[in-house]
This record gives structure tokens, sequence and C-alpha cells, in this order.
């Protein structure tokens, strides 16, 4: 009856700690693929301009927003590439209020910023929208057209959305050596989305080498964010534009050379211009990024990298060299 007693008492004691419920899975923050379906979070969204300088507004969703002023310019396009400053915003009504530690005040509302400082103000910024000076580069002579919205021939795994655009998550069926490649693609507003989870994907050459895309509009720029080769080097200046609006990189790519007994003599080097801005500059890759296939001195495809999320690409071309 003891040994009963004491066996009930331990099986109640355990079950509740052996037969609990796994706690469910946060539910995945929403996807939009339309400025429609962003609302005005996506419509405050964006760049902003005057003769100081530029601001990027980023919404985090929930109402909250965080604005990054840029002195002399907006990234790529005056910025002094010193002065950045970080304030954080909520909306209150029909404006979204910043404030910073500092003293730094700014107040948006139907497409106008109105900042106060310390030292002065009121100043005015205008909503300004930039574009790819590469978006629509034709192929040169001779070039492999690999997605011109037609078909995903070219492509192993490729699938395609609305009979034009080419879904992330494909590899070419035809491997490449040196080359030229130009490639544009559009990311999805995910505002509660963090890190890795804002649109994640990324454009391998050679199956080796990770251009990262994802949507890092207004970060530092590091080197697992948009532009960045991945866990390698981060990009001279963080050119990704806001998400839903079409970006390009247009790629010089040297693979790396090996000796005849499979010795590597020289590293693979990578040129990259991001929304026609160069972010790696002959940049030299002393080997595979995260995911990456193995080096050698055989060529090696062009992977889109997917991770469940919707992002798209269109208008990619190659030439070799």
């Amino acid at each position: 009856m003891k040994t009963t007693l004491l066996c009930t008492l331990a099986f109640a004691l355990v079950m509740p700690l052996t037969a609990a419920d796994p706690k469910p899975a946060p539910p995945e923050p929403p996807t939009y693929l339309t400025a429609a379906e962003g609302g005005r979070d996506y419509a405050d969204q964006g760049e902003y301009l005057n003769d100081w300088g530029g601001v990027q507004v980023m919404a985090l969703g929930a109402d909250a927003f965080r604005l990054v002023s840029y002195k002399g310019g907006l990234p790529g396009a005056g910025w002094d590439q010193q002065t950045r400053r970080e304030a954080e915003g909520k909306r209150d009504g029909d404006v979204i209020r910043f404030a910073s530690a500092d003293g730094y005040t700014a107040v948006l509302a139907n497409g106008t910023l109105t900042i106060k400082t310390a030292t002065g103000g009121p100043y005015t910024m205008k909503k300004t929208v930039r574009t790819s000076p590469t978006i629509g580069a034709k192929p040169p002579e001779g070039a492999t057209v690999l997605f011109d919205g037609t078909n995903a021939d070219e492509w192993a795994g490729g699938q395609m959305k609305d009979g034009m655009l080419l879904a992330a998550g494909c590899k070419t069926k035809k491997k490449f050596g040196d080359y030229t490649m130009h490639c544009e693609f559009i990311l999805p507003f995910k505002p509660l989305g963090r890190g890795q989870g804002r649109g994640n994907s990324g454009v391998y050459m050679q199956d080796r080498y990770e251009v990262q895309v994802l949507d890092s509009f207004s970060l530092a720029g590091e080197n697992n964010e948009c532009g960045g080769v991945y866990t390698k080097a981060r990009p001279a200046v963080n050119m990704c534009l806001p998400p839903l609006v079409w970006q390009t990189y247009d790629i010089d790519f040297q693979a790396a050379k090996f000796d005849a007994d499979g010795k590597k003599l020289k590293n693979a080097k990578l040129t990259v211009r991001h929304n026609g801005v160069i972010i790696h500059d002959q940049l030299e890759i002393d080997g595979p990024t995260g995911g990456g296939q193995p080096e050698s001195a055989e060529p090696g495809v062009i992977h889109l990298q997917g991770h469940g999320n919707p992002v798209f690409y269109r208008n990619v071309w190659i030439a070799e060299k």
C-alpha cells in the first residue's frame, strides 16, 4: 500500500513536467506586397530631404517608427558619412512625433517632416522617392539573359509570380566563371519583422559567395544586411531603398584561381554597385560565405537564395568574360 502511494505521488509530480504542451510558436509578422496593403505606415515610411541633408523614416509596426538623419544628403547622395542621428517615434492621431535624448524633435504629417533641434528650427523636409539609375539596364551583345519575365527556363526550381517575376529559391542550370551580372529585386514590407526576418534572400556567386538581400532600409549597414558579403564585409554605404521599391545589383565577379594541383592562387573578387553606387570595390573574398559550396577551379551556378520570404527578381542577365 505504501509503495503504491509513493508511486502515485511520484507520477503526479512528474506528469506536469513531461506532459505539458509545448509553447506555441509566435505568430509570423504580417507581410505586405503592395503599398495599399501597407496602409499609412508604408505611406509615411521613406526618405525626406532639404538643404541641410536627408532623413530616412522606418516603420517598425504597432504605430512605432525610427527616424535617421544624415548631414549633407541621403546615403550615396551627399551624406558626409559621419553625421548620423536617430530618434524614436510614435503615431499620435494623424501625425508621427519623434524625439531623441539630445533634444531633437520632429513631427511628420502629410509628407512633410518638421524638425526642431536644441539650437534652432523649425526646419522642414519633403518626401522624395529615389530610383536606381540602372533599373531596366539592357544586356550587352553576347550576354546570357537569365530572366526577362517570359519564362524561368534558365533556372532549376524557377517559379514565376504574376507571369513576370522570378521568385527567390532557384539556381541557374548553367555554371559560370568570371562575369558581369545585373539583377533587379523587390522586398516585401514587414514592419514587425526584425533582423533576418525582413525579406531575407541573397545572390550567390558560383553558389559560394553571398551578397545579402534583405530589407535593411535605414539600418547601419552590416555584413549580414543588404549589400553585405555575408559575414565577410559590410557595404561601404547602406544603399538599401524602402521595401516595395525595385532595387538593383550590378556585380563584377572574378572567380578564385587555382593551379593544376588544386592549390588556390588567388581569392575571388567582387565589385558591387547597389542602386548604382559602389558598395564593394575589388573586394577579395577569402572563402565561401555561410551556406556556400566549397571553392574549386570549377565554375558554379548563380543561386537566388530562398528563405520562405516573398522576394522577387526581374531583368537578370550575365555577360561572361
